[in-house]
């Protein structure tokens, strides 16, 4: 028998969040919590020959004047956000990069697409202007650990820097990948989560043809719609969510302010089908006992979960089915993404930060869109609008093409 591991709990002592909803971890809880529809999604005229022409961007980003223009030359719009994000989590930290040992520092972020867009662009113009005028940019800026990388190099962290691809779980895996390396003792800081830009004609014309997106262009903002049953598929978003997790012993020897602990971490792969999760639901339930497992927390326990929740027919019924088994139908679960668009391998940073800021309001966001429940959903959903409660722990639960699931458990700091 394998032994039981020792529970271990990063303290999770800064946020950073730049989406659709909000610039800023204050904004974007703010909007997810108190706004009843979307106000990041429209139409991209580079999109508008497709059946589904409108995207979650984000307005008001001035990257310019927050990185300067040299910087910015230096990376693709999804590692810019994820500098963006990191920057604002490790000041909600209170550390001092002139202070830190910054060889215990360790960066990992995940991003489904990574530069996905600068590929379309630079095959474009090779196409039209011949193969001497591709950037030789191409292959540090879009690659997926680039964000990774560019952290690094603004924060000055010499630890390990990874870059995670595991679909639209990445930002969980990330965190998840942060909680290993920081209980091994390799690092004392782990930067984390994930960071996703992919306005790309190539990728919203494949999710189209697989029937994924959602086509209700006579109302985008109604078209993310998480576990109603007029769902017809998840809208694109771009975003970025990063965390600063510690060891509990770095954390107090600081005199850090600790929001949550991460203090459990469970993986799995359905090995089942590309872009079909398991109909059983098996893989995402595997993930999340051996989340609960390695917390050493009982099913019971769990008050809220922020569900992945895409708002595609299949993912959400699967998904749904899968907590009830595991959890039962007390714990209050939610999808922030009608809010955020579904951001990719960004999406399980936001949603863990969000996560965290709702055990810290013992508030639970509400799913917006959400009409007609599906009547199969066999949790309960909150909806309309927040809904404060008392619980000590949630989850949060990830589900990436491929198979690749993850779940995090976290509790209150």
């Amino acid at each position: 028998m394998t032994a039981r591991r020792t529970p271990f709990s990063a303290a999770v002592t800064g946020l950073g969040l730049v989406t659709a909803a909000g610039v800023g971890a204050k904004a974007t809880w703010h909007s997810v919590t108190q706004d009843s529809a979307p106000s990041g999604v429209r139409p991209q005229a580079e999109l508008a020959d497709l059946p589904c022409d409108f995207m979650y961007t984000i307005d008001g980003l001035d990257t310019t004047a927050i990185l300067g223009i040299a910087a910015q030359r230096l990376m693709d719009r999804f590692a810019q956000l994820a500098v963006i994000a990191a920057r604002e989590a490790v000041a909600d930290a209170g550390l001092d990069q002139n202070t830190w040992d910054s060889s215990r520092v360790a960066v990992v972020i995940g991003s489904a697409h990574g530069g996905l867009p600068f590929y379309d662009q630079q095959h474009v113009l090779m196409s039209g202007r011949g193969a001497r005028r591709v950037s030789p940019k191409l292959a540090p800026l879009a690659v997926v650990n680039s964000a990774a990388s560019s952290v690094c190099m603004d924060l000055g962290a010499h630890g390990p820097s990874l870059g995670v691809a595991t679909a639209c779980s990445s930002g969980t895996v990330a965190l998840g990948t942060a909680h290993q390396l920081l209980r091994a003792g390799v690092c004392d800081i782990a930067i984390a989560g994930g960071a996703e830009s992919v306005c790309s004609r190539l990728l919203v014309a494949s999710a189209c043809q697989m029937k994924a997106v959602s086509t209700r262009r006579e109302d985008p903002a109604a078209a993310c719609r998480p576990f109603d049953l007029a769902r017809d598929g998840f809208v694109i978003g771009e975003g970025a969510g990063i965390l600063v997790l510690e060891r509990p012993e770095h954390a107090r020897a600081r005199g850090a302010a600790v929001r949550a602990q991460v203090s459990g971490y469970g993986a799995s792969s359905d090995a089942y089908a590309a872009v079909a999760p398991d109909p059983d639901g098996k893989g995402i339930e595997r993930a999340l006992r051996t989340a609960l497992a390695d917390a050493d927390i009982a099913a019971g326990d769990v008050g809220h979960v922020n569900a992945h929740g895409t708002s595609t027919v299949i993912n959400d019924l699967i998904e749904a089915t899968a907590l009830g088994r595991v959890l039962g139908d007390h714990p209050l679960v939610t999808s922030t993404k009608a809010m955020t668009g579904h951001t990719l391998g960004a999406a399980g940073g936001i949603e863990t930060a969000l996560t965290v800021l709702a055990l810290e309001e013992q508030l639970v966001p509400p799913t917006v869109n959400l009409d007609v429940p599906d009547p199969e959903i066999p949790v309960e959903i909150v909806r309309r609008e927040a809904r404060p409660a008392t619980f000590d722990c949630a989850v949060k639960t990830s589900l990436g093409f491929g198979g690749h699931n993850a779940a995090l458990v976290l509790t209150r700091g």
